[in-house]
C-alpha cells in the first residue's frame, strides 16, 4: 500500500490539473446553491409580509412556503451537483483508488448486493430501503476484498387520534460495509457485535445479552478484554472458539481502537464482514471546501486506506488454513 508522502507526490503531478479543472465547476455549484437559497429565502420573507399585512391568514400562509421551498431545494440540489460529483468520482478517485492498488477498482454507481448484506447476520433486520454506492473491489495481497458504502433503514407507521397515518424511517446501519475471503469455509456462523449491554449495565449486561431475540447462542471468550468491547453469538461453540483465537481476539480490540467508531464482524460461509458505523458520506466530493488543498483530497485517501487495512488488522492474507 502508498504512504502519505507517495500520495501528495502524485496529488501534485497526476491530480492537480484536473483537480484544478474541478474546482472551476465546483465553484458554479457553489454559486448556483447560493442563488438557489436566496430563492428560497425570497419565498419566505414574502410568506412572512403576506401574514404581516393580514395576520388572519394564519400560520398555514408561513408554512406551506416553507414546506414547498424545503420540497424544492432537496430536488434541485442533487441535480445542481449530479454532473461535478459524477466527474470527480470518475475522473478523481478512480485515479485515487488505481493508485492507492492497481488491483482494486472502483465502480461508484455499484454495491454489494442486499442478499450479501442479509447473508452476514450483522443486521437480521430486514431493511425496507437499502441503498448502497462507491463498491471497490479486487485482491489486496492475496486476499479478494469488496467495501462500499451502505445505508439501510426500516419504516414504522402509526395513525394519529385524527386518523392521520404518519411514516418514519429508522437507520439501521449507515457507514463501510466490508466483505473479504477468510480462505477457510465455516460450517455454521459466529457474529461479533458491540458490547451495549455490558457497558451500561456490568454484570446484569451479560446476564441480558443470553436473551437477545433473533440470535444464535450467546459464546463466552476468555479474553476480559475483548468481552468489555464485544458479545459474540454463533451456531456453534466450538467452532466460533476455533474461529476467534487470542490472536484474533487482540487484532479486533486493536482495530476498533485505530478506528474509534461502532464495529460489527461475522464468520459466514467462507467469508469474514465488517461493518464499521459512519455518520458522514466517505466519497461523495466536497461542496462547500476547495478541492485544491491537498488535506481536501487526502481524507479519501484516509478512508480507503482504513477499509483496505482491514485485511492487514486482521491478518488475512497470512494463510493460516487451507480452504476445503
Amino acid at each position: 500500500m502508498k504512504t502519505l508522502e507517495q500520495f501528495r507526490g502524485y496529488f501534485e503531478s497526476n491530480l492537480t490539473p484536473i483537480l484544478t479543472e474541478l474546482e472551476g465547476q465546483r465553484k458554479k455549484v457553489l454559486q448556483s446553491y447560493g442563488w438557489l437559497a436566496l430563492v428560497l429565502l425570497g419565498i419566505s420573507v414574502i410568506a412572512l409580509l403576506i401574514l404581516a399585512v393580514n395576520p388572519m391568514l394564519g400560520p398555514a400562509v408561513i408554512i406551506i412556503p416553507l414546506v414547498i421551498a424545503i420540497i424544492v431545494g432537496a430536488i434541485i440540489g442533487p441535480y445542481l451537483s449530479r454532473d461535478y460529483a459524477r466527474r470527480f468520482k470518475t475522473e478523481v478517485l478512480t485515479q485515487i483508488v488505481r493508485f492507492f492498488d492497481p488491483s482494486l477498482e472502483f465502480r461508484p454507481d455499484s454495491t454489494i448486493e442486499q442478499s450479501t448484506y442479509m447473508e452476514s447476520k450483522l443486521f437480521p433486520h430486514k431493511p425496507d430501503r437499502f441503498k448502497g454506492e462507491d463498491l471497490v473491489e479486487g485482491k489486496i495481497g492475496a486476499t479478494a476484498v469488496r467495501f462500499c458504502e451502505i445505508h439501510t433503514e426500516y419504516k414504522t407507521t402509526r395513525r394519529d387520534n385524527k386518523g392521520h397515518t404518519h411514516t418514519e424511517w429508522h437507520t439501521i446501519f449507515r457507514g463501510l460495509f466490508f466483505q473479504a475471503d477468510f480462505n477457510k469455509h465455516f460450517a455454521g456462523s459466529t457474529v461479533v457485535l458491540p458490547d451495549s449491554a455490558e457497558a451500561l449495565f456490568g454484570k446484569f449486561g451479560q446476564w441480558l445479552q443470553s436473551f437477545s431475540f433473533g440470535r444464535d447462542q450467546l459464546i463466552k471468550l476468555d479474553d476480559p478484554e475483548f468481552e468489555k468491547l464485544f458479545v459474540v453469538y454463533g451456531t456453534d461453540q466450538i467452532e466460533s472458539r476455533y474461529i476467534l483465537s487470542p490472536a484474533l481476539m487482540q487484532r479486533i480490540v486493536e482495530c476498533k481502537a485505530k478506528r474509534n467508531r461502532p464495529i460489527h464482524l461475522s464468520f459466514v460461509g467462507s467469508c469474514v464482514f465488517v461493518a464499521i458505523s459512519e455518520n458522514r458520506c466517505l466519497f461523495e466530493p466536497k461542496i462547500f471546501s476547495s478541492i485544491l488543498d491537498f488535506n481536501t483530497i487526502c481524507e479519501y485517501f484516509n478512508d480507503l486506506r482504513l477499509a483496505a487495512e482491514i485485511v492487514e488488522d486482521l491478518n488475512l492474507n497470512t494463510r493460516i488454513w487451507t480452504k476445503q
